[in-house]
């Protein structure tokens, strides 16, 4: 058995190098989900692949600081929903929030990659109001839409907060 899980980081840590340069795998062969993480570069190289845009209150893309926007230790699969979500919309994009502090904590957080936040424009509200599913309010009241891969896009007012559970179908 120790020699299959072996073989399976193996399997997970030569994937994510193929997948994603710079990337590394969080947890071993044994845990369920092991998460792959990537760098801010890596992210904007993804970002930029597809004509994605990224702006900061600040201007710069440290993490510790909360008005910046940063990529670093993103989740692969929240980089790659991304650039689903430009591809399948055709509408611009621009990442205003990333893994920087600042934002709200739990498990599946902007901190450990599993959220952005994009500014609103008409076609980006149409296209997941008219191909997601309505889904009810937000605890805080944000109205909430859920695509067919189960990621969630929460309207915040000036910007749509995405909860990637996965990559939407890369």
């Amino acid at each position: 058995m120790k020699s299959r899980r072996m073989t399976l980081r193996s399997a997970l840590t030569a994937l994510a190098l193929v997948v994603a340069p710079g990337a590394a795998v969080v947890g071993t062969a044994g845990d369920a989900f092991a998460v792959t993480k990537i760098s801010h570069a890596t992210a904007t190289s993804m970002f930029r692949q597809v004509g994605i845009t990224w702006s900061s209150s600040g201007n710069c893309s440290d993490r510790n600081n909360s008005t910046c926007t940063s990529f670093e230790q993103l989740n692969l699969p929240t980089a790659q929903g991304a650039q689903t979500l430009k591809r399948a919309s055709g509408c611009a994009l621009n990442i205003t929030g990333g893994t920087e502090t600042g934002h709200a904590s739990g498990t599946y957080s902007h901190w450990n990659g599993y959220k952005l936040d994009y500014g609103k424009n008409t076609c980006v509200t149409s296209y997941i109001k008219n191909y997601f599913t309505y889904i009810g309010l937000r605890g805080d009241g944000a109205p909430q839409y859920q695509s067919g891969s189960g990621n969630i896009y929460a309207d915040e007012g000036n910007h749509w907060d995405v909860l990637y559970y996965n990559c939407g179908g890369c």
